[in-house]
């Protein structure tokens, strides 16, 4: 398809979870941008809704959910409403009363060190080969160990906890019908690991998340038990997926511009703002759904009260009107308001985890394998919607080099 065709107004969602779309997805962000950056069309939930795209009317409907709600809008097989995501303010405000405490900055840097070991000995596995497959060997299971410890959850369900999450985000059948039946028995499972565990919590607290919350107060009370499952549910699937994400979208964009990776390789202070700029230019939350709660007109296009609305996180982060050379990557980027990790009152709760999490990681193995490439003949392929590689296969001098 060329993006200079008119865009099939009606399957704008359609096209966006497209193999293609996901794998280059800028220059349709673009297209989009020049013909319909608000489009009336089928929502992600097959309901009459509309896609935004542009920034300034992306970060607008994130900071106004009086208007774009996100009350209940996620619907991944989870029996619950995903804690704090699925509740608006001002109950929303409760919920991150207590849980951004245990997401803060200061606390996040106390973790560096334990962060730094971990990815070192990830490493330790495969550097003497001279290959990985970057995304299960380093991706994968940095993050995901990580934040098992952080919850205290036991290491050796992994394998479970990556195909619960698979499941509810990506699951691997061919029809939306059998796609649900996957994620609503992932969603049963999640529900009676957590019960049980839970449970065991109370009896055996400790110093982890999990035990925190299971122990903790919201508003002046307990949580009740769906709060608790549907909070344990929503720090499971992100602590688990978006950085993995993330590492894949940066790296393989690193792997494809060796002068980009040999100038952080020059300079690893350069590691945050290079971590901000591929956050933007290679956004992997492709999209985020809200409901339309109110009628409003944007961008000259009306919005109806029980519509669906679909923001194009991924759009905005490269709209020309928002970014100077917004298609192209500047590590020395003076001002990067990205939205990679949304906006408003439902911004990630686990942000500060995250950026700590993707430096890490990214030093960390450029420190050490600061030249790599792309295995000959390997295709890197993206799945939608949460833009995660299949595979990343790399090649690298045997030990790395110093």
């Amino acid at each position: 398809m060329s993006y200079d065709e008119p865009v099939d107004q009606s399957n704008v969602l359609s096209d966006m979870f497209a193999q293609g779309f996901a794998d280059e997805p800028i220059p349709g962000y673009q297209r989009l941008h020049r013909q319909c950056p608000v489009v009336r069309t089928e929502g992600i939930f097959g309901l009459p809704g509309v896609t935004i795209t542009k920034y300034e009317d992306v970060l607008w409907a994130l900071k106004h959910p009086e208007v774009f709600s996100s009350e209940d809008v996620i619907n991944i097989g989870n029996e619950f409403p995903l804690i704090p995501l699925s509740v608006d303010p001002p109950e929303h405000a409760q919920y991150r009363r207590v849980l951004d405490p245990q997401f803060s900055p200061k606390k996040m840097a106390e973790l560096e060190p334990e962060m730094r070991k971990l990815a070192n000995e990830s490493i330790d596995a495969f550097i003497a080969a001279g290959a990985c497959d970057f995304h299960e060997d380093y991706a994968t299971p940095l993050p995901s160990t990580f934040f098992i410890a952080l919850m205290g959850l036991p290491m050796d369900d992994l394998p479970m906890f990556l195909k619960f999450r698979d499941d509810s985000i990506r699951p691997d059948a061919p029809t939306e019908a059998a796609q649900t039946a996957i994620r609503e028995e992932a969603g049963h499972a999640i529900t009676r690991w957590f019960e049980a565990a839970i449970e065991e919590r109370r009896a055996h607290p400790d110093d982890r998340l999990l035990s925190m919350l299971v122990h903790g107060e919201v508003g002046g009370r307990p949580f009740t038990q769906p709060e608790l499952l549907g909070a344990c549910h929503l720090l499971l699937l992100g602590g688990l997926d978006t950085v993995t994400a993330t590492l894949d979208c940066m790296v393989t964009y690193l792997a494809r511009h060796p002068d980009r990776r040999r100038a952080l390789c020059a300079d690893f202070e350069l590691v945050p703002p290079v971590v901000e700029e591929l956050l933007r230019h290679q956004t992997p939350v492709m999209m985020v759904p809200r409901k339309i709660i109110k009628d409003i007109e944007l961008g000259g296009v009306q919005c109806v009260a029980g519509d669906t609305a679909t923001l194009i996180i991924g759009a905005a982060n490269v709209d020309a009107d928002e970014f100077d050379a917004a298609d192209e990557v500047h590590f020395d980027r003076a001002t990067n308001r990205h939205l990679a990790f949304g906006g408003g009152p439902h911004r990630c709760l686990g942000s500060h985890l995250a950026r700590l999490e993707l430096r890490v990681a990214i030093e960390e193995f450029h420190k050490r394998i600061p030249e790599y490439d792309i295995k000959d003949g390997a295709e890197i392929h993206f799945s939608p919607g949460i833009r995660q590689a299949y595979e990343l296969p790399l090649v690298f001098p045997p030990g790395g080099t110093a």
